[in-house]
């Protein structure tokens, strides 16, 4: 396990990657595990007045009463998965944080995909934390800021293992993304974990 975190170089932004968070072996179990536990669905998202299936399989999983809207769509938690729950003592054992919910994305392959997004719903508060562990394929998730500047979006090649930060100010000043690829990648699963205040 990385000492230290790095810092990814975005103004106005607290971003930091730990690409070897978890070890390879712990890694693939945890992959495999989820794969089984979490009841994946595909959900639908409104966009220009068109309801579309999501590019993706998602699940939504938290403590009771934590529900979450997003794409205009509200979710109910799912309860915690055994692996799940794992991984939320071991961030709340580093961070001090205790997270009540985790959306969970499952990227088939590189036609699957997410959008550029800020998570900078209400609920999440004004300098959300969340923390974002990747496992299975390596994807790249982009940063671009919101209002733009004529810089080019910053990339990070998020890892099997992997674990990404993003707190501050970074949710007000950039928005991220997952995009499509042509080039032939296996399957990913994301989680990102998330402090829902009432």
């Amino acid at each position: 396990m990385s000492a230290d975190p790095q810092r990814i170089a975005l103004a106005d932004a607290d971003v930091r990657y730990q690409p070897d968070w978890l070890p390879e072996a712990a890694a693939d179990v945890l992959l495999r595990a989820l794969i089984d536990e979490i009841r994946w669905t595909q959900h639908h998202v409104r966009i220009f007045g068109r309801e579309l299936p999501s590019p993706r399989l998602s699940a939504w999983i938290g403590d009771p009463g934590a529900s979450y809207t997003y794409s205009r769509v509200r979710h109910e938690p799912l309860p915690w998965t055994p692996t799940l729950a794992v991984l939320r003592a071991r961030l709340r054992a580093e961070s001090g944080i205790d997270f009540n919910s985790v959306l969970a994305n499952r990227y088939r392959d590189g036609r699957d995909s997410m959008g550029w997004h800020a998570d900078d719903e209400p609920e999440l508060g004004a300098e959300p934390v969340i923390a974002s562990v990747s496992l299975g394929a390596t994807r790249q998730m982009r940063f671009r800021r919101r209002r733009g500047d004529g810089s080019a979006p910053v990339a990070v090649a998020l890892e099997h293992g992997s674990l990404l930060w993003m707190a501050g100010r970074t949710q007000q000043f950039y928005q991220h993304a997952i995009h499509k690829t042509r080039t032939e990648v296996g399957e990913r699963i994301n989680l990102t974990f998330r402090v829902l205040f009432a």
